[in-house]
């Protein structure tokens, strides 16, 4: 395989556009470039979590590093309209993946405040940034076209984020941060 960048700086952006895959330009503010941006945003907020001391099983049980090569592929099929990287089998594991994970959890009865311990903490991140991002593709498909399985991939990524987030926070005797409803409520 040649070289992908061999020159950084080339100045043809700085009229305000970018390069498709496909060598289209577009404005660096559209609903494309917004999204892959987002996806490129979450691949980052992976890599911080992955930085962070997890407990060698949970984080092989998570897969994080083959997600994160499957966002790069996302941002690929992103790049190029039309290209299909991301399919059914790889949906099937993240709903797998979240069935392992989520057994043995206790249910909820109150939402999770982000924190726990800094990976539980940085697993919400990284889920709230997951949420952006498909919320940025699915305005993307209400113009152009986007990949049907791509959506439903940031879904359950998003749902195996919530869930890895919660058994980080329990990880080594650790444990989640509940909601207290009304607890910020000034006395009238």
């Amino acid at each position: 395989m040649g070289h992908r960048l061999s020159k950084i700086v080339t100045r043809t952006g700085d009229d305000g556009t970018t390069g498709l895959g496909d060598g289209r330009r577009v404005p660096k503010d559209s609903a494309r470039i917004e999204a892959m941006g987002a996806v490129d945003e979450l691949n980052c907020a992976l890599g911080e979590l992955r930085a962070q001391p997890l407990p060698q099983a949970l984080a092989q049980q998570a897969g994080l590093l083959e997600i994160q090569q499957e966002l790069f592929d996302l941002g690929g099929e992103l790049a190029v309209p039309g290209m299909v990287l991301i399919d059914e089998g790889q949906i099937e594991r993240l709903e797998e993946m979240i069935e392992q994970l989520n057994a043995g959890l206790p249910p909820l009865r109150e939402f999770v405040l982000p924190g726990g311990n800094p990976a539980a903490a940085a697993c919400h991140t990284a889920r709230a940034i997951c949420r952006r991002a498909e919320r940025r593709c699915w305005t993307l498909s209400r113009s152009e076209s986007v990949q049907p399985a791509a959506l439903r991939y940031l879904n359950r990524l998003s749902d195996l984020l919530f869930i890895l987030a919660r058994r980080l926070a329990r990880a080594e005797g650790g444990s989640e941060v509940l909601w207290r409803g009304g607890a910020g409520k000034q006395p009238t």
